[in-house]
């Protein structure tokens, strides 16, 4: 346990150099708590970051993570009026297709604007813990096809996890932020990627998973609320994927009427 905390300390801390201020994108879940904790920890000012619509999972969740941690929290509430509009710059400014790389690419587009507002360039995901530490369901559906199978997945979603973070890039670098990802650093990729996958995953109905992480975000301090909450993308305890199915679903009627 102490080799993973101090894998998990020292991509923190090569991420962010010599950096006082930063803002963590925060829901409030393992990874983005375990996050902020160690950047705490490392004795740097740590600003949390969460948007979402209002009345949101991630919303009402990452406040009381927040205030549990004792950290700095600001929260966006985004606007159905300026949805639609932000959703299509997005769109067009990645070039993308992938519904779910669309989606998580608006997600911080309004976290990358909150930090500009709070005056604030550099922000941190625990974006890859999910892919090395069989976060996803996907993980427990293909438990039975043995260890090869949940390691080339894992591949998978790592290669996939870089791609989106570059389109990320992309967004918050035209806002004038930088966005980081400590998690996805090559060192720590190989360094996880080696930890026995029964110390991630334990059976074909293992609803929790990524073990080992959460015991270890336990160990540094991690509100147990946050530590052991189920994983949940950021797009769906935002209600931004929830919209933009609407919007669809609006557009769709329209086309109709309109033949």
């Amino acid at each position: 346990m102490y080799s993973l905390r101090k894998a998990l300390f020292d991509a923190v801390e090569e991420s962010i150099s010599n950096e006082v201020s930063l803002a963590v994108a925060f829901s409030g879940g393992v990874d983005s708590a375990l996050l902020a904790k160690i950047c705490k920890d490392l004795g740097r000012k740590v600003m949390l970051l969460t948007i979402g619509f209002p009345g949101s999972h991630d919303i009402e969740f990452s406040k009381m993570i927040a205030s549990k941690m004792g950290l700095s929290h600001k929260i966006h509430e985004l606007n159905e009026k300026h949805f639609c509009k932000d959703f299509n710059y997005v769109k067009t400014k990645i070039n993308c297709k992938n519904v779910s790389h669309i989606e998580n690419c608006l997600a911080f587009f309004y976290i990358a604007s909150l930090a500009i507002r709070n005056g604030l360039g550099l922000i941190l995901t625990g974006n890859g813990c999910d892919e090395l530490f069989c976060g996803y369901d996907r993980y427990r559906l293909i438990y039975q096809q043995g260890k090869t199978s949940i390691n080339e997945l894992m591949d998978q979603r790592i290669a996939d996890e870089l791609v989106l973070m570059q389109e990320i890039q992309m967004i918050t670098t035209e806002i004038g932020v930088n966005i980081k990802q400590p998690f996805l650093s090559q060192k720590f990729i190989s360094y996880a990627r080696d930890i026995p996958i029964d110390q991630k995953i334990r059976r074909s109905d293992d609803f929790i998973r990524k073990h080992i992480l959460r015991e270890s975000a336990l160990l540094v301090g991690v509100p147990k609320d946050a530590a052991m909450k189920p994983k949940k993308a950021i797009q769906y305890g935002s209600l931004i994927h929830k919209k933009l199915n609407t919007l669809n679903k609006e557009e769709y009627k329209n086309r109709k009427k309109a033949i």
